[in-house]
Order: C-alpha cells, then structure tokens, then sequence
C-alpha cells in the first residue's frame, strides 16, 4: 500500500531553526574549520606535504638525527632524520582514517542491534543486551590490547576493526533507548496501520527520528578513537612501521624529548587539535540539540 498520505512529524521547522542556530556558534565554525584543514591533510597528503621541502616523509637522512629547524624543513628532523612536518601530515591520513572507520564499524554495529533490541520481542532484546552487557565488561583498550597482540599484521583497517568492534555497546544501549521512544510515536502507529512493511517503517520512520543522539555521541567517540589508537601506538601495540601516524611519531620523540623536544611538538598539536576539533563539535550538536541546553 502506498504511503504517500503518511509524513513524517512536523518537525522540520524545528529542525530549520536548531541549525541556523548551530551555524551561529563561533565555536562550531573555529572547530569545523580546523577539522575541515586537518581533513584535507589526510586527503591531499602529498600536496601538504611538499609545501616545505620534497614533502617525502620516508626521504631520511641520519646524518641529520634530531636535528632542529632548517631550509625547506621549517619543524626539523625526527631521530631517524626524517622531516617532522611531512611525516606529520602524512600522520593525519593514518590517524584520522582509524577514527573515521572505527567509529563507522561500531555505529554500524550500534544501530543495527540498537534497533533490534528495540523493536524486537522480548527475547531479541534480552539476546541483545547480554550480549552488549558481555563487551561492556571488557574494558575497551585492555580488550583491544590483549586481540591486537594476537595479530600478525597491525595496519589501519585491522586497528580499525578491533577498535571498532569493542566501541559499539555504548552507542547500542543509546540506540535502544531512542528506537524505545519513538516505537509507539502515532507516525509509527499510523504506518503500521496502513500496513507498511517493518523494514520501509524502520528506514522512513524509525531511524530518521532516532538516530540523533546516537549521531551525536558518535561524532564524540571519532576524537576518542583517535586518542586509542595513539595509545596503543605509543605503547607498541597500534599501529607499526611502516605506518605513518603521529602516536609512532610521539612514541619516538619520547625517546629523545630531553635533548630535542621540537621532535614532539608538531605530532602532539596536530593530534590534539584533531581531538578537541571533533569533541568540540560533538558537544555543540549536543548542545544545539538538547532542549535543555539551547542558546
């Protein structure tokens, strides 16, 4: 049957007027840019790379070790005498790849058993929530640290999907609670009533008016994700050579900081300010669309 006479709630307007809103917020606009310039380090590497320089990150040279700044090498040497600034930017497309994907694999995960468990009898929900209660037990890096150690190859997609995997429960139990909220909404009732299949009043209805908080706290999770991946890069358990990324630059620069602490620098500002970008964003789409909280 169609559903051509069934729209969804009137809250466009709404809609409209939280997003002119949003676009006001001088921290959105500062946090968006400075994410939108590291983004395009990430896609245009090469080009960034070479404003300073040849821009070949594994063009390295000993004889130059920890060197400090120098022509066409404005951030210096690194201890292998690689220069900090290419390396720094092709970093970013490592770094900012596993955070991306790795939040993409754990909402996929979130909205699909969110969903489940939320529309879903009763037992689906039990299953679902046992389930999401066994990987909410495992603490999240001290899980990826005892799986990554078992891998042979740490790359960017096997670092992805172990983040992935264990960083979906909170994002699921989310996605539950808002699916749960909206079930008995009379735009739900009034499709079921019309007879529309479950799967097209999931995709038109159900989602669409769900996934809002569970977008939000995925955007969050992306700078989070990021930090992890670090970590555990920088315990030596990430990602490994030959890999570019700035927790196996920071890992190295530990090394030598009291003799040549600009090694540390450009890595760690890039990598904090790819995190407060995203969680800054993050919190104002929480913000903007929290009714409590609205400016």
């Amino acid at each position: 049957m169609a559903d051509t006479s069934l729209n969804l709630p009137p809250t466009t307007p709404a809609h409209r007027g939280l997003w002119r809103s949003l676009i006001r917020r001088p921290l959105m606009w500062i946090a968006t840019s400075v994410l939108a310039v590291l983004l395009l380090f990430a896609l245009f590497p090469a080009f960034f790379a070479g404003l300073f320089g040849n821009g070949d990150p594994r063009a390295c040279d000993l004889a130059h070790s920890a060197e400090g700044p120098a022509p066409g090498h404005p951030f210096g040497y690194d201890l292998q005498g690689c220069d900090i600034w290419a390396n720094s930017v092709y970093g970013a497309q490592s770094s900012i790849t596993v955070g991306f994907l790795a939040t993409a694999i754990a909402l996929g995960i979130a909205l699909t058993l969110g969903t489940l468990s939320g529309l879903g009898g009763r037992v689906v929900d039990w299953i679902v929530q046992r389930v999401t209660e066994v990987f909410l037990g495992f603490p999240f890096l001290l899980a990826a640290i005892v799986v990554l150690n078992t891998l042979g190859a740490r790359n960017v997609w096997t670092v992805s999907l172990v983040l992935g995997v264990f960083g979906w429960p909170t994002m699921a139990r989310l996605m539950r609670a808002s699916v749960r909220s909206v079930r008995h909404s009379e735009y739900v009732l009034a499709a079921r009533t019309m007879g529309l299949r479950l799967p097209r009043i999931i995709k038109r209805y159900v989602l669409p008016n769900a996934i809002q908080p569970v977008f939000v706290l995925a955007t969050i999770s992306i700078g989070m994700v990021i930090v992890a991946e670090s970590t555990l890069t920088y315990l030596g358990i990430g990602l490994s050579s030959p890999a570019i990324s700035w927790g196996l630059q920071i890992a190295a620069g530990s090394r030598i900081f009291q003799t040549a602490p600009h090694v540390l620098v450009l890595p760690s500002v890039m990598l904090a300010l790819t995190v407060l970008s995203v969680v800054a964003i993050g919190e104002e789409l929480r913000s903007a669309f929290d009714p409590r909280e609205r400016r």
